[in-house]
């Protein structure tokens, strides 16, 4: 009994750091990003153009690392919405990734 215990509590300790979400924000590669130039159309684009990673920008500074970066690399220097499966600082599935002009998820 004390292990289905011990289990079922790690279970939901676990279960709370993955959660799926969308998250909003400038695709920007990390050097732009904690240089200050995330919102700089062409520091993404020529950054990721050159093999760097993209992440996500959002308001509040955070930084999230993506897993699919075929899904997201297309919008460098956009601001964009990104559904998917988020854990922690990271985008580990993007179930949709589309520009905010485009899309109801960026309207307060």
């Amino acid at each position: 009994m004390n292990r289905i215990a011990t289990l079922l509590a790690a279970t939901l300790l676990f279960s709370g750091l993955c959660v799926a979400g969308t998250v909003t924000g400038y695709i920007s590669d990390e050097g732009c990003a904690r240089n200050g130039e995330a919102r700089n159309p062409v520091c993404a684009k020529n950054c990721i153009q050159s093999g760097a990673r993209a992440v996500l920008v959002a308001d509040d500074g955070t930084i999230y690392s993506i897993s699919e970066q075929d899904k997201v690399k297309k919008f460098a220097g956009e601001m964009i919405a990104v559904t998917g499966r988020i854990e922690g600082g990271s985008i580990k599935s993007v179930e949709k990734a589309e520009l905010c002009a485009d899309s109801d998820l960026c309207k307060g």
